[in-house]
């Protein structure tokens, strides 16, 4: 059965430089150790996860500037220097920035469909791609934004990598519900109502996981909430009333900033070439050779293996 598999490129790189000593290194010094833990989790996702195609969804924009316009603080954090023209540059170990060419170079050669949108973050693009799959969809991250993207009826799930490869957790409707008592459809309303340190969202003062659960199972929506907010009989205490108008500003814009975009203008599976096959040829002598010019030891192996399995 065809089932795709969406990347958060980033998130699994970032897994993979701290998950992997960086004593690895090429002959010249640059490290590789994010290269070959990033190939090795290719290779065991597509093949235990039986994906039939893959693409690895790319942050263009990993602060897009319409989404700081809205919240200020959104991943302010982890900006390690401010540009006007073109993306921010991100707080990034200069181990693993050194890598990322690397890592370009070689998905390239694996024949692995690479797909970013300007203006927009990994999340946008594997957000308007999982939605008008015909297909079973994999999104494997390390980040709980993608929550909200899981559907039993269209087939979607993550495979959620936050504790690691060897903890990996598959997540559908009951697993985000055990969670955290909302629905996947509310999780970006209860994200917005929470907050979110890891992204900078200040969520409303007062209202935490539990509070925020219980609202929505009583209102449905942050839109719910806010209309019961305004009536006299929407069943709402003094309290969380006075909580949510202080957080007034704010709740106008965070939808548009937590909902990941599912419209984007994407390319097409076919167009990308995302359905997964043996590495052949010229491509195939070259990682190979950059296996051990570049001290991958077995990953690329494994990875070329995975890919030679019919599916």
């Amino acid at each position: 059965m065809a089932r795709l598999m969406l990347l958060d490129t980033a998130s699994l790189y970032f897994r993979a430089f701290y998950g992997v000593p960086d004593t690895i290194r090429r002959k010249d010094g640059t490290p590789v150790n994010a290269v070959r833990g990033l190939l090795d989790m290719i290779a065991r996702l597509t093949t235990d996860y039986q994906a039939t195609h893959l693409i690895a969804c790319w942050d263009n924009n990993w602060r897009p500037k319409w989404r700081v316009d809205l919240i200020p603080s959104y991943k302010s954090h982890r900006v390690a220097e401010e540009v006007s023209s073109s993306p921010d540059v991100e707080v990034v170990p200069e181990a693993l920035q050194a890598q990322i060419p690397l890592i370009s170079h070689v998905l390239e050669l694996a024949g692995i469909a690479v797909v970013g949108v300007d203006d927009h973050e990994a999340d946008d693009v594997i957000g308007s791609y999982a939605g008008r799959q015909s297909m079973p969809v994999d999104v494997v991250t390390g980040d709980r934004d993608l929550f909200q993207l899981v559907d039993d009826e269209k087939s979607i799930r993550v495979i959620y990598t936050a504790r690691g490869m060897k903890n990996l957790e598959v997540l559908t409707e009951v697993d985000v519900v055990r969670k955290y008592r909302v629905l996947p459809q509310q999780y970006a309303d209860f994200a917005t109502l929470r907050g979110d340190s890891s992204d900078g969202l200040p969520g409303v003062v007062g209202i935490g996981e539990k509070t925020a659960a219980s609202l929505l199972a009583t209102h449905g929506s942050l839109a719910g909430l806010l209309e019961a907010a305004e009536a006299a009989d929407g069943g709402l205490s003094a309290g969380v009333k006075a909580k949510l108008a202080a957080a007034a500003d704010y709740l106008e814009v965070a939808p548009a900033v937590v909902n990941v975009v599912r419209d984007l203008d994407l390319p097409s599976l076919d167009e990308v070439g995302a359905q997964l096959k043996p590495v052949n040829g010229a491509s195939r002598d070259q990682l190979q050779e950059l296996s051990t010019e570049w001290n991958l030891g077995g990953a690329v192996k494994r990875l070329l293996d995975a890919f030679d399995a019919p599916r």
